[in-house]
């Protein structure tokens, strides 16, 4: 089965209002998560007004005498740093590394030149691990960045520079409106310090600028997420693989399921799956390949060979290729990599929401878990 959104509707709901409405009317009352994924068109618009003028300037202030990024961070806000280190080297040219804010307070050594900007990323600001990594940069002397959604926190008292991502309260447990805030905080961050290098960002402010009415095309696709998370609800295994800068959404959308629905859920990067990995496939679980961008030859070629060596039930979100056998298939019409990537998020989140509902779980509240804050 293969479902793909367009700008065309393709007999679908004619406009989100419908949609929403016969939505909540089916379910009756929708729960946290599903209401905050549904606020991320509105929360993005929002921030991108705030943070961009009419002249296309990104209007937060940055030190500009930096040529490396260390983003460290924790759970939701990590995948949202390793996004951003690709994305870094992709649009701007600049090297850029993403660390766990735990992983990170282990090392005894750590970057500490003076052309180094360390960016922490936390939805609270009170994240323990994350705050205790912005005093041990601070102790090395380095200048330090803070992208939350809580002025007045720790961490945003605390850092030399700040971004608000002006999310608004999540009441769900799992990072879904915030996340997709910090990624938009955390591309704009990019894009001014590639204007800075003299590269024209013009074309990225104008993409940015479609990016809610996309988002709004990938609640169209509701419908066959939940198709889709019907069928993954039988398993008690999942893989998800993907290439590049699709395995920081990759590894985003193996937290969102195991803390919604607490399936084992495992993710790689596809290449590095076929060394030794890949023999997880004999226990039978369900697959899940993400990719932003078309798929490459190598990656065509691992997926057959997956495919002869263990034919698992493949589900793919995102590009494809005819090449490739798939038991469901979900993706958008979308040039740009970086505007996909926020539709692929989304379409994961809402497939983490389904996936749990189909298992009696509950979404807001998963068992034994809290957001992680200051002690």
């Amino acid at each position: 089965m293969r479902f793909f959104a367009n700008a065309q509707n393709d007999g679908k709901p004619k406009n989100l209002k419908q949609f929403r409405l016969k939505m909540f009317l089916k379910n009756n009352k929708p729960t946290c998560m599903e209401t905050e994924i549904f606020e991320q068109a509105e929360v993005l618009q929002n921030l991108l007004h705030t943070h961009v003028n009419d002249n296309n300037y990104i209007l937060f202030d940055i030190p500009t005498d930096i040529s490396k990024i260390v983003l460290v961070a924790s759970g939701s806000s990590y995948h949202c740093a390793r996004y951003t280190a690709d994305l870094f080297g992709n649009v701007a040219g600049m090297e850029a590394r993403a660390i766990y804010s735990s992983e990170f307070l282990l090392k005894s050594a750590v970057p500490h030149d003076n052309d180094i900007l360390y960016v922490f990323i936390t939805q609270s600001g009170e994240t323990s691990d994350t705050n205790s990594a912005l005093k041990k940069a601070k102790e090395l002397d380095m200048r330090t960045l803070a992208i939350t959604n809580k002025k007045g926190s720790t961490i945003w008292e605390s850092a030399d520079f700040k971004i608000d991502c002006h999310a608004g309260e999540e009441k769900s447990i799992a990072a879904t409106k915030s996340l997709t805030a910090q990624m938009l905080c955390c591309t704009l961050l990019v894009l001014k310090y590639a204007a800075h290098k003299g590269i024209d960002i013009s074309n990225y402010i104008n993409e940015l600028k479609t990016l809610p009415s996309f988002i709004e095309k990938t609640y169209l696709l509701h419908p066959q997420i939940k198709e889709m998370a019907k069928l993954l609800a039988k398993y008690k295994n999942i893989v998800i693989t993907a290439d590049g800068i699709s395995y920081a959404i990759a590894k985003e959308a193996s937290l969102k399921i195991k803390e919604t629905s607490y399936i084992n859920v495992y993710s790689n990067i596809l290449g590095e799956f076929m060394h030794g990995h890949v023999a997880i496939l004999n226990n039978k679980p369900a697959m899940i390949h993400i990719s932003v961008n078309e798929l490459t030859y190598t990656a065509i070629k691992n997926l057959n060979k997956i495919e002869e060596d263990y034919n698992p039930p493949l589900f793919v979100i995102g590009c494809t290729n005819e090449k490739i056998k798939t038991k469901f298939h979900i993706d958008i019409n979308c040039e740009s990599e970086i505007i996909k990537s926020f539709c692929v998020v989304i379409i994961c989140q809402l497939l983490a929401l389904e996936t749990a509902l189909c298992l009696g779980r509950n979404v807001d509240k998963p068992h034994g878990l809290n957001k992680v804050v200051k002690d």
